[in-house]
Order: structure tokens, then sequence, then C-alpha cells
């Protein structure tokens, strides 16, 4: 492991999780435990050996363990509980990065469960519901998604056949713009990038300006 040579909680944390794709593994991993070749599929760009090269180095630092999944013998890697705690970081990030997301995707790889962390971590700070409500995200196609938002905080993933109080339709910049509440509901449908089925009420609630 690389040394700063400084004792400053920052430049320890560097050494840890600031090489290239240390933190990326970790996004990853807060979805849940993974194999290897789900985690190669996830990282587009990053070099086999590379990969296998910082699995090793996390582990070795605490951050990630490997294990045997529920159905046999394959090896997965998770987080440790000390790897989970990376979630707040990470999040901070994601919405420290708003003015570098403005520009859209610029021909860069784009994967929903990429979208499923950042939309609740944009949106954690700024939107607090007192009721429980159910909005469908229908981004990048055909794909649908939920996010559900409750008291105890807001969850995104795949529609689970629950009902829906309304359903967006939208490219994932835009929905990305307002969990950020970077751009509002009405300049969105002004615009036409953005198409809302239901209670549309709800959906104000949820992407506050």
């Amino acid at each position: 492991m690389r040394s700063y040579g400084q004792y400053c909680g920052l430049a320890r944390s560097l050494e840890v999780v600031g090489d290239r794709w240390n933190l990326l593994i970790v996004r990853q991993l807060l979805g849940g435990s993974a194999r290897y070749r789900d985690l190669f599929e996830g990282l587009p760009g990053v070099a086999t050996n590379l990969l296998a090269d910082r699995l090793r180095d996390l582990e070795a630092s605490g951050v990630i363990e490997r294990r045997l999944a529920d159905t046999g013998s394959v090896v997965e890697y998770a987080l440790t509980p000390w790897g989970a705690e990376l979630r707040q970081p990470i999040e901070s990030l994601i919405r420290w990065s708003t003015p570098l997301m403005v520009r859209g995707p610029e021909g860069d790889a784009f994967r929903l469960e990429w979208f499923a962390l950042a939309v609740p971590a944009l949106l954690e700070t700024r939107v607090k519901t007192r009721t429980s409500t159910t909005v469908g995200l229908a981004v990048g196609g055909d794909a649908l998604l939920q996010l559900r938002a409750t008291r105890s905080g807001i969850e995104v993933g795949p529609h689970d056949g629950r009902e829906l109080d309304a359903t967006v339709r939208a490219e994932p910049m835009c929905v990305l713009g307002l969990a950020a509440g970077a751009l509002s509901l009405d300049d969105a449908r002004a615009l036409g990038m953005i198409e809302v089925d239901g209670d549309e009420s709800v959906v104000r609630t949820v992407f506050a300006a």
C-alpha cells in the first residue's frame, strides 16, 4: 500500500480507496455481493488484471471480503461492515458531481444500477415525505424502475409489481436533473423532456424544486 506519510484521516483513507477504480468497485458492491464476472461487466473500461489487483488490495485493507454464494461453491465479493460505511461519502460525491453531470453522457457508458444509486443520494437531503408513495421511472428504453419514498428514506430498484401512483418517462439525464433540483418539472415538460402518467402531484412532491 502506498503511503502519503501524513497523520491525517483523509490521507489515510485515500491510501485505501484513492487508487483508480477502487471507489467504483465499492459503488458496485453497495447494491449487494457480486461475482467477479458481474463486477467486470459492471465496470466498463477496467482491465481484468487490474480489477483482480484492486480486489486483492481492498480485501487486504478490510474493505471487502470473499465468501461463498448461497448457491454453492461460487465465490462472491461483498463489502465488510467497515467498507459499507463508504456509502455516505460516495453519496456525498454523487451530490457534489451535479455541475459535472449537466453536460450529459457525451457517449459515456450508462447502467441502471448507477442511476438507482444516484437518484436517492440526490433526493435524500432535499425531499422529506410524510406519506408513502411509489413512482415508476421509465428510463433508458423499456426498463421500468420504481422509486419508493417513505418517512424512512428513498429507494430505487426494479419494479416489484406493486401499484404505482404515477410513472415518469424521461431520459436518465432529465431524471437526475430533477432529483438534483437543477431542473423543475415545469421546465422539463416545456422542453419536451418528460411525460407523466398518473398523479402528477405525487411526482411534484418527490421531485420538489
